[in-house]
């Protein structure tokens, strides 16, 4: 066996503390859980990637059964690996929780690869770092923050050179509003989107939304209708001027074909720690290239901004929470963007493969589950 050899595997969770509830209609967190994964080496050199579990035994899944595909495979193979894992069991990695531990494992993998072939994993995939649009997701708890709260947010993020901001829906249409409309007083020439966290089930309920915020002039409305229905996408872009965006937490089967040959949306969101991780996600940018749809990565900032600039793509925006307001706690634990001219972020500092993805010293403040001493 070669140094680059996947010797072992080992998961664990995180439940990251959040300062409130954060609630969207039956949708209730009280905390973020994150499944964290290790892969090692016979060199010894680490692989990490982390996601949210959203309520799913990710760990479970990769323990049981993309573990013992995975183990003994070279880390230089992590495409052909990735496709005999998902093939191996089609039904369960196809899409879901399934795809979210394979996507984990495919990060992880990558990130071993890099740092045992001593680069970053910018340079591993052929490409550079380059400045990048930096989105803020503002407005967290959306439960707690009205329209007050949220022009004083901006107000001080904006002073700091944001220039783009997205919020999530608040309790009703009227607060989602008022918060909208607070943010656009607060940055007039800022893009501002909004995430509707797929609350809404019918196009009229959506629009009754919309015809409120014709002074915010969004810039995209994300995720509305839970996902499965592209026929109800279409008919709600075919009623608004507003870009939709759909995508968050999808992925696997037919996605985002669904969602293109319907011309439901002006923008497919990609999120690579749950579509495939770098060797599915390839796939996505390529129908969403070859079909001239615009596509944007979910989060995550600290995969997405390396994979997508090397990839070429450094046009995209990247999104950030604002630190320990709830968006994504875990992240808040590692490197923060410097944000300059434009409301760009500088490249993060190359390191080797993704740099640091893991704070274990901020874990060890929270509740997590590591019987197997990944956290030690």
């Amino acid at each position: 066996m070669s140094a680059s050899t996947i010797s072992s595997i080992n998961v664990a969770t995180v439940a990251g503390e959040l300062p409130a509830p954060v609630v969207f209609g039956d949708w209730i967190m009280k905390t973020r859980e994150y499944v964290v994964v290790k892969v090692t080496l016979n060199s010894g050199v680490e692989g990490w990637a982390f996601t949210l579990t959203r309520d799913g035994a990710v760990a479970e899944q990769i323990r049981k059964t993309l573990k013992n595909i995975y183990i003994g495979t070279d880390a230089q193979d992590v495409e052909k690996t990735y496709v005999t894992a998902l093939r191996r069991s089609l039904a369960s990695h196809s899409a879901g929780l399934g795809l979210r531990a394979l996507s984990i494992l495919d990060l992880a993998t990558w990130d071993a690869y890099a740092k045992q072939s001593n680069k970053s994993i910018s340079s591993l995939l052929g490409g550079h770092l380059a400045p990048m649009p930096a989105t803020a997701i503002i407005g967290y708890p959306p439960a707690k923050m009205g329209g007050d709260e949220v022009f004083e947010q901006v107000s001080d993020l904006y002073k700091k050179g944001w220039r783009r901001f997205k919020a999530p829906v608040g309790v009703n249409n009227m607060a989602t509003a008022e918060r909208l409309l607070a943010a656009r007083k607060a940055a007039p020439d800022a893009w501002i989107g909004c995430d509707a966290a797929w609350i809404f089930d019918d196009v009229d309920s959506a629009m009754d939304l919309l015809n409120l915020l014709g002074d915010v002039n969004l810039g995209w409305f994300e995720d509305v209708f839970p996902p499965g229905n592209a026929q109800v996408v279409r008919e709600l872009r075919q009623r608004t001027r507003i870009p939709i965006a759909m995508g968050d937490e999808q992925g696997g089967i037919y996605y985002p074909e669904s969602l293109i040959s319907k011309s439901a949306v002006d923008v497919v969101r990609i999120d690579l720690t749950c579509m495939g991780g770098i060797t599915g996600g390839k796939k996505i940018v390529k129908q969403c290239l070859e079909s001239k749809v615009d596509f944007a990565p979910h989060m995550f900032a600290h995969v997405h901004s390396q994979v997508f600039s090397a990839w070429g793509h450094a046009s995209v925006p990247i999104e950030w929470g604002v630190p320990w307001t709830g968006v994504d706690p875990y992240a808040d634990s590692l490197r923060q963007p410097e944000i300059i001219d434009g409301g760009y972020m500088s490249p993060l500092a190359e390191e080797s493969g993704f740099g640091n993805l893991v704070n274990k010293d901020w874990i060890h403040t929270q509740n997590f589950e590591d019987p197997e001493g990944i956290f030690n």
